[in-house]
């Protein structure tokens, strides 16, 4: 299986998908979705809530497992301090407006979506550059 620019696009879809429809500022989100329902007048929690959830809950800890197995602390540090100065640069420069608090919600979950897909990415990222295999990859490729 080869690896190219198109599959971390998918990964990085999935991730912002992931992540933008568990929370965002727009106020349609799974966050809002049950924040309206158990709210004073709400439809109440139902199993379609609880059903939604456990999906999301899902799609979270393949997410996060995956990155932190192939990012590891190090890595992990060093990816967000890589999309931070990333950002610092953008607005630095005026590419990147970051002067309201929504501005500033959405360029975190984007940056959260986009560590999540380095970190799926990683492994294969890594196999690439220095032909080595992670021990839990070569079964795979036998």
């Amino acid at each position: 299986m080869h690896f190219t620019i198109g599959s971390f696009a998918v990964r990085l879809v999935a991730s912002i998908i992931i992540v933008l429809l568990s929370f965002n500022p727009s106020g349609y989100s799974y966050f809002e979705w049950i924040n309206t329902a158990i709210s004073p007048g709400g439809s109440g929690f139902a199993a379609l809530h609880a059903f939604s959830g456990v999906i999301l809950v899902i799609a979270w800890v393949i997410l996060i497992r995956a990155t932190f197995r192939s990012l590891g602390p190090v890595g992990l540090i060093l990816a967000s301090l890589f999309i931070g100065t990333f950002v610092w640069v953008l607005t630095s420069y005026g590419l990147l407006n970051a002067d309201s608090a929504t501005a500033i919600t959405w360029i975190a979950l984007i940056c959260l979506s986009a560590l999540l897909a380095i970190g799926m990415s990683w492994s294969h990222i890594r196999r690439r550059l220095s032909g080595q295999y992670d021990i839990n990859d070569a079964d795979d490729y036998d």
